[in-house]
C-alpha cells in the first residue's frame, strides 16, 4: 500500500475564506496550453497567500485515453496531467510568467493511496488541490523575472486526501529556449524500425490503437507513436517529446515488460535530464524489481530521462 502523507501547506481544505471553488466551467484552455477544451481538467484556481494556493479540477468518467477502470477508478495519469496544468497556470496569473514563455519539466512525481482514491460510478468527480509554491527562483541580472519553481499538491475528493504530487518547471524565452535548444540538440536524423511491432492496446491496458506509443523491433522497445497527432499526447505542437508521453511511454514498456502484470503504477518519479527529440525513436528501458520498475530513455545513446514506476 502506497502512504500519502500530509506536506507542510498542504493541509485539508476547511472551507472557503473567499469566495467558494467552482466546478462549472473549466479555465480557458489557452492558460494550461491547450488547445481542445475538451482536454482541460482545471475549473478553478485561486490564492490563498503566502504561496499557497487552492484549486479545483473535475476528473470525466469517459476521458478518451484515460477511462475509468471497471471499478470505477481513474487513471493514475490524471494526477498528472492536473499537476501539468497547475504549473502552468499558477506561474503565468499569479507570478507574471508570460503566457509565451516556454514551460520545462524538470521532474516530478506522484504517489496514490488506493485505499482512498475516489471512484467515479455516476458522472466526474470533482477534485481539490492544494498546492505549495516554493523555491521561487528569478533569471539575472534583472531578478525580477521568475525563471522556474517549485509545486507541491495535495489531492482530495469526497473530504480525503488521496494523492500527493509534485514537481519542478522551469520557465525560458524564446531567445534563452533557443540557445538551450542549440546547446543540447543532439541527432535528429530519423530511423526506420524495419522489423517494428506494435503491441496490441489490450498488452498495455490502453482503449485503442492510436493510444499505443511503444513499438518492440528487435527486442529493444523504442517510444513511436501509433498517432503522431494523438488528442491528448498530442494536443498540440512540441518541438520535443512532451513529458506526459515520456511518462505514458515508461508505464507502457513496463507493462510489455512484465506481461501485463504491471499495469496502473501508484507512484512515480521522473527526472528530465534533457529533451527527447521526435527523431530518431529514444530506447525505452525498463528493469522490474518485484512490484518497481526502473526506466530510462536513451537517445542517440544519449540518456534523455529517468525514473521509477510502483506498482501495488
Amino acid at each position: 500500500m502506497v502512504i500519502v502523507r500530509e506536506a507542510r501547506g498542504l493541509s485539508e481544505p476547511t472551507g472557503p475564506t473567499g469566495r467558494p471553488l467552482s466546478w462549472s466551467r473549466t479555465v480557458a484552455r489557452e492558460a494550461v496550453h491547450r488547445v481542445s477544451v475538451a482536454e482541460v481538467l482545471l475549473t478553478d484556481v485561486r490564492t490563498l497567500g503566502d504561496g499557497r494556493f487552492e484549486a479545483a479540477a473535475q476528473w470525466p468518467r469517459s476521458h478518451p485515453t484515460f477511462p475509468h477502470g471497471g471499478d470505477g477508478l481513474h487513471h493514475p495519469l490524471m494526477i498528472a496531467e492536473t499537476l501539468r496544468e497547475l504549473g502552468i497556470y499558477i506561474p503565468t496569473r499569479y507570478y507574471a510568467v508570460p503566457a509565451g514563455a516556454h514551460f520545462l519539466i524538470r521532474d516530478l512525481f506522484f504517489r496514490l493511496d488506493p485505499e482512498a482514491e475516489p471512484r467515479a460510478p455516476h458522472g466526474a468527480t470533482d477534485i481539490t488541490c492544494r498546492i505549495a509554491v516554493t523555491d521561487v527562483r528569478t533569471a539575472l541580472p534583472s531578478g525580477r523575472l521568475v525563471s522556474g519553481m517549485r509545486l507541491d499538491v495535495g489531492l482530495w475528493a469526497g473530504g480525503r486526501i488521496f494523492a500527493r504530487a509534485g514537481g519542478t518547471a522551469r520557465f525560458l524565452d524564446g531567445t534563452a529556449y533557443a540557445e538551450t535548444r542549440s546547446a543540447h540538440s543532439g541527432q535528429t536524423a530519423r530511423r526506420r524500425l524495419r522489423a517494428a511491432v506494435r503491441p496490441s492496446p489490450g498488452q498495455l491496458g490502453v482503449t485503442a490503437a492510436r493510444d499505443v506509443l511503444v513499438v518492440r523491433d528487435g527486442g529493444v522497445v523504442y517510444l513511436d507513436p501509433a498517432d503522431p497527432r494523438h488528442p491528448f499526447f498530442f494536443d498540440h505542437w512540441s518541438d520535443h517529446v512532451p513529458g506526459l508521453v515520456l511518462l505514458e511511454s515508461a508505464r507502457q514498456a513496463a507493462a510489455l515488460a512484465s506481461g501485463g502484470l504491471l499495469l496502473r503504477p501508484l507512484a512515480c518519479r521522473m527526472k528530465a535530464i534533457r529533451f527527447t527529440e521526435s527523431h530518431p525513436p529514444a530506447v525505452v528501458e525498463c528493469v522490474s524489481h518485484g512490484r518497481t520498475c526502473v526506466f530510462r530513455l536513451r537517445q542517440a545513446d544519449i540518456c534523455t530521462a529517468v525514473g521509477v514506476l510502483q506498482y501495488g
